[in-house]
Formats: C-alpha cells, structure tokens, sequence
C-alpha cells in the first residue's frame, strides 16, 4: 500500500484550462479528473483527456459512486468507470467516502455517515465489492461535514481509518475538508492527521473554503488559507511525500494563477519534508 508512485504536484484538469494545457508544457506534474465528466463515448473533453494523458499522469476522481448508500450499487456506472480505467491507465482512482443519494433520488451532495459499526461494516463490504469489479484497488476521500448524527459511537477518523483497513483500500486525505470539519465540530485537526494510517494515503487534497463566521462551507473556489497550508505542513511531516492536487472547481482563476499555486504547495512539501 505505501509504495503508490510519488506523483508531485498537480491540479485538476478543466474545461478553462483545455487549450492552455494541450498548447505547451506545463510546470504541473499530473492531472486529477472528475471521472464522470468523461465518461463518454466520444467528444472533445475525451480528446483532450486522451492528448494529455500522453504527456502526464492521470487520476480519476469520482463524485457519484455513494459508496455510504444504502442502494444497490449502480453497476452500469462501475462498467462505464472500469472502461474508462482501461483506456486512462490512471495512476488510481478514487471517490467520496459519503453517501449522495437514496431510493433512487440523487441529492447531488457528498453527505456525511454516522460513524457507526453497522455503517463501517456495509461501508467496507462495498468499497471491497467496487474493487473487486474494477480490479484494482481505489482511494476514498474524507468529507467535510456540516452536521453530525446522534447515532455515532465512533470519530470520523477511527472510521476512515477502519474502512481503508478492512476493505484494503487507500486514503485521499483531504486537508482542507479536515480543517473545515474541524471548525465546524470543534475537534483538533492534528489529532485527525496523527491517527490515519501512514501507507494508507495515497493522495491529499488541497483547496480554498468559505468562511461563514460561526461555519466554514467547503467551496473549492479562493487560494488555501494559512491555516490549511499550516495542516499540510503536519500531514507532509507525517505521511512524506505523498501526491498532492490544488482543487479549485469555483471562480477557476487563469492558467498561471493555478499553477503558481501548484507550485507553492512544493515548495511547502520540501520545506516540511527538510524540518
């Protein structure tokens, strides 16, 4: 599990930035892709996804797996991804550790769990299920959360935690969503960090949020905060050079903003790595 490639530094890859990306060599050393967008018979987003593939790395990120889900998980969805796996060849692929609708209704949200035995165990089963069907094993991101449910008996992390054991699975670990939460719950980050397994992370998550006064709102659209940069720190200290992708899905700034961005994110990792 730990020996994952170390992909550098990257960001995702999007529509804005298509033209820039194909036209000449970047200082950005993958992409990451939200896997539904191109899971397509044909178009131009596959096409330029097939062109950049050839130059860099790939991930697939997905946003509509909802592996929490009590439904039966959709097996046409899984065959279009495992397609899509197959012509990427991408370094992992990873999903939400959430649920994102039920009874056949989608809320077109990555909704929070309880934290429950129960909810591990059906968790568990199913992250094992996708990957047998995939044949490979895949990555599960953390949330951020805005609410927590009565009905939990354990912390968000023991869960993360036990799912990517009993499933054999790796972690995307998410700083800025652990930093988000952890206003928004009043628990310590660092605590978060320190107990998520070492060769279970896989690939972390770096992003801007909204600041709401009494709760932070995951947004993915203004430069990572101090505080985050601070995480990061921490989570370099503990998990070394791990993949690391800048997220900015909202008021996407121009081609050299998102790379500078990238790039200060290396520079953070080296400073950590050498303290």
């Amino acid at each position: 599990m730990s020996e994952r490639p170390p992909l550098g530094h990257g960001v995702g890859l999007r529509r804005e930035h298509f033209d820039r990306v194909l036209a000449a060599p970047t200082r950005v050393d993958w992409f990451e892709v939200i896997s539904e967008n191109f899971m397509v018979g044909g178009g131009r987003p596959l096409d330029v996804l097939t062109r950049v593939r050839r130059d860099y790395p790939v991930v697939l990120h997905g946003v509509s797996l909802s592996i929490g889900s009590t439904d039966s998980i959709d097996q046409g969805y899984l065959a279009k991804l495992k397609d899509l796996a197959a012509r990427v060849e991408p370094a992992w692929v990873s999903d939400h550790l959430c649920w994102t609708g039920v009874g056949g209704r989608n809320a077109h949200d990555l909704l929070p769990l309880p934290y429950t035995e129960e909810a591990l165990e059906h968790v568990a089963s199913r992250v094992a299920r996708v990957q047998e069907f995939l044949g490979r094993r895949i990555a599960i991101e953390n949330v951020s959360s805005y609410l927590t449910y009565a009905s939990s008996t354990m912390t968000e992390w023991d869960f993360l935690r036990e799912v990517a054991e009993r499933a054999d699975c790796g972690v995307l670990l998410d700083v800025n969503n652990i930093f988000v939460s952890s206003f928004n719950h009043r628990f310590d980050p660092v605590a978060y960090i320190e107990a998520i397994p070492v060769d279970r992370v896989w690939q972390i998550h770096l992003a801007g949020h909204s600041d709401h006064g009494t709760y932070l709102l995951d947004t993915h659209d203004h430069p990572v905060r101090g505080e985050v940069w601070d995480l990061y720190g921490r989570a370099v200290a503990r998990f070394g050079p791990v993949a690391t992708l800048i997220e900015w899905d909202g008021n996407i700034p121009d081609w050299d903003r998102l790379e500078a961005e990238s790039l200060r994110a290396k520079e953070a990792q080296g400073r950590a790595l050498v303290s």
